[in-house]
């Protein structure tokens, strides 16, 4: 029986299935069935971990894949392959039906950054502040762009623009054709997160939040920026956008609900107790937001006012960022257990215990669950 515990406003008790022994692996070649991706960071470019497909009501482990360094980087799932950098400084590129390897690509330097997919090309960057191109199909060079710092942020194109944020302070825009840079955008500090979109689909404005503490609005096309909203807190997140609104946490121990038309704060959501920081990117659904916690715990909002929902305490940290499908929420903890909790109560209802810490989050597609760990390994889960 699982130690870990709920603080709901109704008692109930939690089913908590832990991971069953290993599974055999597939026969190399085999795919999973054709079906949804999740080709950027948090599944759509506003950013909202919402899976369009479904899980299976349980899930067994598939197969594992061994990499050469840690996985801090979430995975990203196109044509039938799942793409994922490691600190080893390969990205790699497997089949998502069996965990074969296609094929890798040498970065060079340690990737934390999650790749993105658009138009058969994957984009990411490292710790040596160098934003890679690749094909996807093959893993060859489309080109590489050099920054004067890490870049942790995953990429999202618009405009004819693939646009990422760095350590050096910038946000950059370069070409989707040539690699050249097309604008950069100044900051007062480092830019983890990544910028989701957000507007009208025909002129869109990025939304970005950094560790200067401000949320910007910015034309996608040429780096013009629209707004910008003081949040008095450094962010390490990245913003969901939903509905008009964006909804990011803080290292000042906060979660904020903000309206994008004003701009201002809407509702600030902090825990009376429990003081910690969020590194974890919400998700949101509907009414719903659902957000990890240094405090060891997830946390579901209400999206309109910041009341809180349910509260799920987890043995360890969660800088996972939560991943919601259908009526149930997937996320993990630096402990190394991989979570699914009832979307409507909190509840556990399915775990699986790694052994190992898990920063990156979750991706979902095809009838799979895929996230690695810091030992390296990515795990696939599905229905056998």
């Amino acid at each position: 029986m699982s130690r870990l515990t709920r603080m709901m406003a109704a008692a109930a008790v939690p089913l908590c299935l832990l991971g069953a022994a290993p599974a055999d692996r597939p026969a190399p070649g085999s795919e999973a069935p054709a079906g949804e991706e999740w080709p950027i960071f948090r599944g759509d470019t506003h950013l909202t971990g919402v899976a369009r497909g479904a899980l299976p009501s349980s899930l067994d482990r598939l197969w594992t894949f061994q990499a050469g360094g840690g996985i801090e980087s979430s995975a990203a799932v196109a044509q039938g392959s799942v793409f994922f950098g490691s600190l080893d400084g390969r990205l790699y590129c497997v089949a998502i039906g069996s965990g074969e390897l296609k094929w890798t690509y040498e970065g060079g330097a340690p990737i934390k950054s999650s790749p993105s997919i658009f138009d058969d090309t994957v984009y990411f960057g490292d710790e040596k502040g160098v934003f890679h191109a690749v094909k996807a199909k093959d893993g060859k060079r489309r080109f590489a762009f050099q920054s004067d710092a890490a870049i942790v942020s995953s990429a999202t194109v618009a405009s004819g623009n693939v646009i990422f944020g760095s350590n050096d302070n910038n946000l950059y825009a370069l070409s989707v054709a040539t690699g050249t840079l097309a604008w950069k955008l100044a900051t007062g500090s480092y830019v983890y997160g990544t910028p989701a979109l957000a507007g009208d689909p025909r002129e869109p404005a990025i939304v970005s939040a950094g560790c200067d503490g401000y949320l910007r609005v910015v034309r996608a096309r040429d780096g013009a920026e629209i707004k910008k909203l003081e949040l008095g807190a450094y962010v390490g997140a990245s913003p969901a956008v939903d509905g008009g609104r964006a909804f990011v946490g803080t290292f000042e121990n906060e979660v904020l609900g903000i309206d994008l038309q004003t701009p201002k704060i809407i509702w600030r959501y902090e825990h009376p107790e429990r003081k910690f920081p969020y590194y974890s990117s919400a998700a949101v659904s509907g009414s719903v937001v659902v957000v990890g916690g240094r405090d060891k715990m997830v946390h579901a909002l209400d999206a309109a006012t910041g009341r809180s929902l349910w509260i799920m305490s987890a043995r360890a940290k969660v800088d996972s960022s939560p991943v919601i499908v259908g009526e149930r929420v997937f996320t993990a903890t630096t402990g190394g257990d991989i979570m699914a909790l009832n979307l409507a109560t909190g509840e556990l209802v399915w775990q699986f215990e790694t052994g190992s810490s898990i920063t990156a989050s979750p991706a979902v597609a095809a009838g799979r669950l895929l996230i690695g760990t810091t030992d390296g390994v990515m795990y696939a889960f599905g229905g056998k």
